[in-house]
């Protein structure tokens, strides 16, 4: 039977659009089910202000009269800013099919080609800002909290699709085995002894939206450089940082200031997808029961982001934020952490990782491909 792809409508169409990944990766031990009803809100126009700045087209493939893929389309508009005619695709899930897999992307490409799109790039849930990549190397566990996971199979159903790889991102794993490196840790020491103007602290949770509104003066300006990266509104900053706020542990999170003026910050975050693992995409009847007691087994941690505005990156302001990290690390037990993503031609800030033992250990990709 031929394969059908259909549009659908958000939110009415949501939970068809989540069920298929669910049936998708039944059985998968590394898959890690997202939050059914956190998914929903995310796909909800009225509730994700992404929507108020893009255009969207979700779909659903059926074959025997069974749904059986997934995709969006999505047309950024800050993105079409620097990079007018590219648009993205993203929650591309299918089996090992290669006509699902087909029908599925030539149903994203029409609808951006209708959209005036030349090119088509992802896979982005909806773009850099939001959980994107494509897994293709490291499929032997889990993926750390707000990381993408996926069967070894669709690089070849990318491939066969026509696309090529655009960008490739690592993800590094740093053995918690000892104190941080020597050359690491007198970096930090040298350079807060040589700059008494520079001081760092950790995130208040008492005044969280205080702390939210110093991370938005950093986070446009910190990346406006970077390849892929898409501006945030300040409506769509305040939503991610609403759903990050039940993880930050400020054991783990620091502002640097320079004379007092706020200059970069670092977020590392606890494990929570082994929390939310067990809960198998529900708080009820028993996933409440997890998200209440598991946290403190929680055993590793995920270098989420660290970001410097751009008249300090200059100063090795990293250093002295990663060595806090680490020693928050350290006293907390953790086996060791994750620093993801980190572009493949960021030399810098690979280098510096790797000065502190870390080896990648997880390759991810974007593809593109002319429309």
């Amino acid at each position: 039977m031929a394969v059908a792809v259909r549009p659908i409508q958000l939110p009415g169409d949501a939970s068809a659009f989540i069920d298929v990944w669910f049936r998708l990766y039944a059985g998968d031990p590394h898959w890690v089910p997202p939050l059914r009803f956190e998914r929903k809100e995310f796909l909800d126009p009225a509730q994700n202000p992404y929507f108020g700045v893009s255009r969207v087209q979700c779909f659903i493939a059926s074959k025997d009269g069974k749904d059986v893929g997934t995709i969006s389309a999505q047309v950024d508009q800050k993105y079409q800013e620097k990079n007018p005619g590219v648009g993205f695709f993203g929650f591309y899930e299918f089996p090992d099919d290669p006509e699902v897999s087909a029908a599925l992307f030539a149903a994203a490409a029409d609808w951006l080609r209708a959209q005036g799109m030349t090119r088509a790039e992802g896979p982005y849930n909806f773009n850099s800002n939001h959980e994107c990549t494509l897994l293709v190397d490291g499929f032997d566990s889990d993926p750390l909290v707000m990381m993408v996971y996926n069967p070894p199979f669709y690089a070849r159903h990318y491939e066969a699709c026509g696309m090529e790889k655009a960008k490739d991102m690592y993800a590094y794993w740093l053995a918690n085995d000892g104190p941080i490196p020597d050359r690491v840790g007198a970096i930090a020491d040298r350079f807060e002894k040589k700059h008494p103007e520079v001081t760092i602290r950790p995130v208040d949770v008492a005044k969280y939206d205080e702390e939210v509104q110093l991370c938005l003066q950093i986070y446009n300006d910190a990346w406006a450089e970077n390849w892929g990266f898409v501006k945030l509104t300040d409506q769509e900053f305040l939503k991610v940082a609403k759903g990050l706020r039940p993880m930050v542990d400020p054991r783990y999170c620091y502002f640097a200031f320079v004379n007092g003026e706020i200059a970069g910050f670092s977020l590392t975050l606890p494990d929570y997808n082994q929390v939310v693992k067990p809960m198998k995409g529900r708080v009820f009847p028993f996933g409440w029961y997890h998200w209440l007691t598991r946290p403190a087994k929680v055993d590793q941690i995920r270098v989420f982001t660290l970001g410097i505005r751009q008249k300090y990156q200059h100063l090795p302001l990293g250093a002295p934020l990663y060595k806090r990290t680490w020693e928050a690390g350290r006293q907390a037990g953790v086996k060791g952490a994750e620093a993801s993503w980190v572009l493949e031609d960021n030399v810098r800030m690979r280098g510096a990782i790797e000065k502190m033992g870390g080896k990648v250990y997880k390759t991810y990709r974007i593809y593109g491909a002319g429309l």
